[in-house]
């Protein structure tokens, strides 16, 4: 890994909670020598301008590279370019059930196959609730392939005052899992005395 750059995956998918992706590379660009790899799907940017005012543009400026959606061809597609993870923040129903079932039907569902089959982080931001069975089991499946799932959901403990505190605190606990821990983030420290 000395001769080439940490490479990260984001993917933003059209679910709600588009902020995580944007959060996620906002963080990234805090850690020197890390690549940004970023993937929009369409629907994304649907999500993203109504949940964030932000257009593709300004979510792209934010990665160092930026792969289109239908480009199967693209580096993140095969396994002999190394990335060090892959997160889908937000992931949606479809994606993962993509996933799930080795589709590889878009970009994002073969990065993220490519990055299972090589034995590399895969994290999944799912965002749907309630789950239906059909949900529960396609995140088994990603889970008994070595993805982990994690839903968005805010710890309580940090006392946030805002949606952006909840919100910084869960991209944290993203970056924790890829192995990139932030210097400043809220830690437990357990029960007083």
């Amino acid at each position: 890994m000395a001769d080439r750059p940490q490479r990260i995956v984001i993917a933003i998918t059209g679910a709600t909670g588009a902020v995580y992706g944007v959060r996620l590379l906002q963080r990234l660009q805090q850690f020197p020598g890390i690549e940004r790899h970023l993937v929009v799907s369409d629907a994304a940017v649907l999500t993203l301008h109504e949940e964030t005012g932000l257009a593709r543009r300004d979510v792209e400026a934010l990665a160092d590279v930026v792969h289109k959606a239908n480009n199967i061809g693209a580096s993140i597609a095969s396994g002999s370019f190394q990335t060090d993870g892959m997160v889908i923040a937000p992931c949606s129903m479809k994606t993962l059930a993509s996933v799930a079932h080795g589709l590889s039907d878009n970009l994002i569902a073969r990065a993220a196959d490519v990055v299972l089959k090589e034995r590399r982080k895969l994290i999944l931001m799912v965002r749907e609730t309630p789950f239906n069975l059909a949900h529960l089991r396609n995140m088994t499946a990603v889970t008994e392939m070595g993805g982990i799932i994690f839903p968005p959901l805010p710890s309580f403990y940090s006392k946030p005052a805002t949606i952006d505190e909840m919100v910084g605190h869960t991209v944290d606990r993203v970056l924790d899992l890829l192995g990139l821990p932030p210097p400043d983030a809220a830690r437990w420290a357990g029960l007083g005395t």
